[in-house]
């Protein structure tokens, strides 16, 4: 990382070491265009659900603890969850629309196969990590996994767990994490075990793909960033139209006008794009 302060956009890599956008949109999409409804309370907490009502998504900025996102399948919608997958708010946005893109795919195609579909083995969701070359240990019927730099990792317990213990989140048949050791900067992902895993590994392949994102300078947790590879967003270039805009501003700035008319404004050439949301992270009650 640059040893003077960044202002603005920036590019990071690797993602776990990214940060939460904190805005819910890109991970709420995929399920909305494949006919899921959503609606919201008065805190600003977004519930999207299947039509049927057997797949249902929370985004909890309000929520009782750091638990961000929380996506369970109920094969009887009045029944306690078949699965569940939660994600805590520092866990980068983009391992969430990867869980939800591929969740909205397959529930359009086949409801129940992500509900009560055969279970695939483990292996599947290990495979992104084996073929990004994270580094691979065994404990008694734990499977663990590093990636290079150490700073992000996946557990896979193995054996048979309490599923209401699961659900409470006492015991963890998978448990996914990045980011350096710290309230603030490490991210944690949970999924059950029937959680299909071709679910899990979309979000393991998302987790290795070692292309940038973009971020917010402040978005990137500061415990992160000296680990992270950062650099600025490049600015926009301008289009032939922003070229014509930006002569047509300077000719209107020179041409002779009454002085009681108000002078030309003067032309930026990002100023016809819309400003990215939410630059600040908001930070919920109770939280830093």
């Amino acid at each position: 990382m640059p040893s003077h302060p960044l202002d603005g956009d920036i590019h990071v890599a690797p993602l776990y070491l990214a940060g939460s956008t904190a805005i819910c949109d890109p991970a709420l999409q995929p399920l909305l265009d494949h006919g899921f409804t959503a609606q919201s309370d008065e805190l600003a907490n977004v519930y999207v659900s299947s039509l049927d009502q057997h797949v249902r998504l929370g985004f909890l900025p309000e929520g009782p603890d750091n638990t961000l996102w929380k996506v369970a399948a109920h094969s009887d919608p009045f029944g306690p969850p078949d699965w569940l997958a939660t994600f805590d708010d520092n866990t980068p946005t983009e391992l969430v629309t990867a869980f939800t893109t591929t969740l909205a795919a397959r529930y359009s195609e086949d409801p129940d196969a992500v509900l009560t579909g055969a279970r695939r083995p483990a292996e599947e969701g290990f495979r992104p990590l084996q073929e990004a070359g994270w580094k691979r240990g065994t404990w008694q019927l734990t499977t663990l996994f590093t990636a290079p730099d150490e700073l992000a990792g996946l557990t896979h317990r193995g054996g048979v767990l309490n599923p209401h213990a699961e659900l409470r989140g006492d015991q963890d048949r998978w448990l996914l994490w990045g980011g350096h050791d710290g309230y603030s900067s490490r991210w944690y992902a949970t999924f059950t075990t029937a959680v299909p895993v071709d679910l899990i590994a979309a979000t393991t392949a998302r987790l290795t793909d070692p292309a940038p994102v973009l971020r917010y300078e402040s978005e990137v947790p500061k415990r992160n960033r000296n680990a992270a590879r950062i650099r600025p967003a490049a600015p926009p270039v301008p289009t032939p139209l922003d070229v014509r805009r930006a002569a047509a501003a300077r000719a209107r700035s020179h041409a002779a006008r009454p002085v009681s008319r108000a002078p030309a404004a003067t032309y930026s050439p990002t100023a016809h794009l819309p400003a990215r949301p939410n630059h600040g992270r908001r930070v919920a009650a109770g939280r830093s």
